[in-house]
């Protein structure tokens, strides 16, 4: 018998005072089995950084074809493509190709690092590609955050994100290795 995904209820406020963004969103996240608690926050941390009324989660690791976030325009054409971890550098060139912006959150501190070494070359040609390193051990400390049911506070300003459950404080550098063209 297939495990099934764990669902958790986020209750997310947000005040991006980078893109003068501030609302609250009710998530639903489905969590895959294989997925770690980590990987999960990255992905809320994500959709916080890039939220808009058609942000939506895709299937991410239950399917090939998808991200873990993305934003179609009415037509259904992807307006912005977002992706979690360290993908393999043909994904991210597809993804490009599919969509006006890519956006990768990378995490994991030095395996993050080294990916990055690793891809660099082949990434910067892509003019629609970002590339956000997440500090490390932030992620890493995201995970006491998680339960089945979440009142999250995301605040950004001046690179850096703070989250709080309203007991927990926790801070996320964040280091644009990659951006798009102004």
């Amino acid at each position: 018998m297939a495990l099934r995904a764990t669902v958790h209820k986020v209750q997310l406020s947000i005040a991006d005072m980078e893109r003068s963004y501030y609302q609250d969103h009710a998530l639903t996240v489905a969590r895959h089995p294989s997925e770690t608690d980590e990987r999960m926050l990255v992905r809320i941390m994500a959709f916080a950084l890039n939220a808009d009324e058609r942000m939506a989660f895709g299937k991410g690791l239950s399917s090939d074809d998808e991200p873990a976030l993305w934003s179609k325009d009415l037509t259904g054409n992807i307006e912005h493509w977002i992706d979690v971890g360290q993908p393999q550098e043909r994904w991210l060139r597809k993804a490009c190709g599919q969509a006006r912006q890519v956006s990768l959150y990378l995490y994991g501190g030095r395996t993050a690092d080294q990916w990055w070494s690793q891809n660099r070359d082949a990434l910067v040609a892509l003019e629609n590609l970002r590339v956000v390193n997440l500090t490390y051990p932030s992620t890493q400390a995201l995970t006491e955050l998680v339960s089945r049911s979440m009142a999250l506070q995301v605040t950004v300003q001046e690179g850096v994100m703070w989250l709080t459950d309203g007991t927990r404080d926790l801070e996320s550098g964040l280091q644009t290795l990659k951006t798009w063209p102004e």
